[in-house]
């Protein structure tokens, strides 16, 4: 046997020590099982014990999968314009884009995602579920105020706000990159407007802080990425000692006596 052949073949050992594991778990239950005299609480614990080497079976095949699709994952295309007064400020890979490009690496690598939605009084939370067929799932939560720019009534901001939402939540699970529409050098250039990742920040902080802060960051930037590059850094730092402030205040506070 080649050095090659067995280095292969003693790197896939730890891979199938797990499931090796669980089958002859399952076969000592299904000999217990049978014996009418076994006891109630040795069968719990061979039970349990199935279901921790399954749980851990079901995250290395997640690993394993999502390590293999990353590799495959492409750039997305940044199609998607933030137009405002005529100007174009920023460019975004739309949700659209994001969908269409993933899907069939999820299908292939046993993938799929879904996402909650939950609605506050000014804010909304976007959680993406990534499940695996081997039953594992991670999830990851954002949440952000409604987007107020341009001149949206309710139902558009709600779902302006659920598909900015989607995307960055997306991105997040599948560690998505994304590139110019005509990258060919010219990106070099800096841009004038914070990144997507600095966007998503933002947008978190925002959402963090209360309504009347929220309020006066919608009218002076609408949304989170029309924020210059300029601004980010002073923009974040008004933001954490409001956020400061309002935790101060709130711990000043005294503690209400219970009704007799």
């Amino acid at each position: 046997m080649s050095n090659a052949v067995a280095t292969t073949q003693e790197a896939s050992l730890p891979a199938e020590a797990p499931r090796n594991e669980a089958t002859a778990i399952i076969q000592v239950i299904e000999r217990a099982a049978m014996n009418p005299d076994v006891d109630i609480d040795k069968m719990e614990r061979l039970l349990q014990m199935q279901e921790r080497v399954m749980e851990r079976q079901a995250g290395m095949d997640f690993n394993a999968a999502m390590a293999a699709m990353q590799t495959e994952i492409p750039s997305i295309t940044e199609r998607g314009k933030i137009v405002v007064k005529g100007e174009i400020r920023s460019h975004y890979a739309t949700l659209e884009d994001i969908v269409d490009t993933v899907r069939p690496f999820l299908q292939k690598h046993g993938f799929a995602i879904s996402f909650r939605v939950r609605t506050g009084q000014n804010a909304i939370e976007i959680t993406g579920v990534l499940m695996h067929k081997s039953g594992h799932r991670e999830e990851t939560s954002m949440q952000l105020p409604f987007d107020q720019s341009g001149s949206k009534n309710s139902v558009q901001s709600y779902g302006s706000s659920v598909s900015y939402g989607k995307r960055y939540v997306m991105s997040a699970l599948l560690n998505i990159t994304t590139r110019g529409e005509d990258d060919d050098g010219n990106s070099s250039a800096p841009s004038r407007f914070i990144t997507a990742f600095q966007t998503g920040q933002l947008a978190r902080t925002v959402s963090s802080c209360s309504e009347s802060v929220q309020e006066w960051f919608a009218g002076k930037y609408g949304d989170p990425s029309n924020v210059p590059v300029a601004d980010f850094d002073g923009i974040m730092k008004t933001l954490n000692r409001r956020l400061a402030e309002a935790q101060k205040e709130k711990a000043d506070e005294p503690e209400k006596e219970p009704e007799q």
